[in-house]
């Protein structure tokens, strides 16, 4: 499918950029330090657990806290990693070229999302190994482990989506990464925003990509917050097809 080749296409230039290669290696850098430092606590807190009937282990203790700081990390590095995904096209006068080409809009921007999504879950599938090697000297709860996955990943798509549609809106990269980490960071004073229990404060709360994110660090599926998610990352794709499509009509 073409959408794949496009996502394919995305994903081969992101390796051969120097730039990919330095943010992957930093991410692991920074992620593996917390890893060790949260471990290094749990081991010092350990013996006074083994006290108190059901207390949290280590995945409560190392995995959540680690996987909470990669979507930190994370909301910092999406706006870099797709502030080329259309803006680039723009100012090398390439997108014509997408344009005249056998495709819709809608396989661009899919491909181009699927491509930047694919270079995000490498990031995670690495991030996983590292509390996967706890299994080597300790039990993990493998089902809070996967609820924090999941939300993770979808906490980056939703990143991604708004990402490259910001990108769409400009033919300057380096404003489509500030109005995209403008837009994350938004969405994370809205979280902020949400707490003294008003109406316009619920609505403010269920607008923030991380309130959703926090049940699935604590193991809680709400199938609520999985139709939030679903629902944000399409908004953001259908109104990068509509941006496109604007720009199709005007060639």
């Amino acid at each position: 499918m073409i959408i794949f080749t496009i996502a394919a296409r995305e994903l081969r230039s992101l390796f051969l950029s120097p730039l990919a290669w330095a943010i992957l290696a930093v991410i692991q850098f920074i992620l593996t330090y917390f890893f060790l430092l949260y471990v290094e606590q749990f081991i010092k807190i350990q013996p006074g657990l083994a006290q108190y009937p059901n207390a949290p282990g280590v995945t409560e203790i190392v995995v959540m806290p680690l996987l909470d700081t990669a979507g930190l990390i994370l909301l910092l590095v999406m706006p870099i990693l797709t502030m080329r995904l259309i803006s680039e096209e723009r100012r090398n006068r390439t997108l014509s070229l997408l344009f005249s080409a056998p495709v819709s809009m809608t396989e661009i921007i899919l491909g181009k999302f699927i491509g930047i999504l694919s270079f995000t879950l490498i990031i995670v599938a690495l991030l996983a190994m590292m509390p996967l090697s706890l299994l080597a000297g300790t039990n993990l709860d493998t089902g809070l482990l996967f609820s924090g996955l999941l939300g993770l990943i979808l906490l980056v798509s939703s990143f991604a989506a708004v990402g490259l549609y910001m990108s769409s809106l400009t033919s300057q990269p380096t404003i489509a990464a500030i109005s995209t980490f403008g837009v994350l960071l938004l969405l994370w004073i809205l979280d902020a925003a949400g707490t003294t229990g008003g109406e316009s404060d619920r609505v403010f709360s269920y607008l923030s990509t991380l309130r959703h994110f926090q049940p699935m660090l604590k193991g809680v599926f709400d199938s609520s917050d999985i139709i939030y998610y679903l629902l944000f990352i399409t908004t953001f794709l259908v109104l990068s097809i509509r941006r496109l499509d604007a720009d199709r009509l005007q060639h």
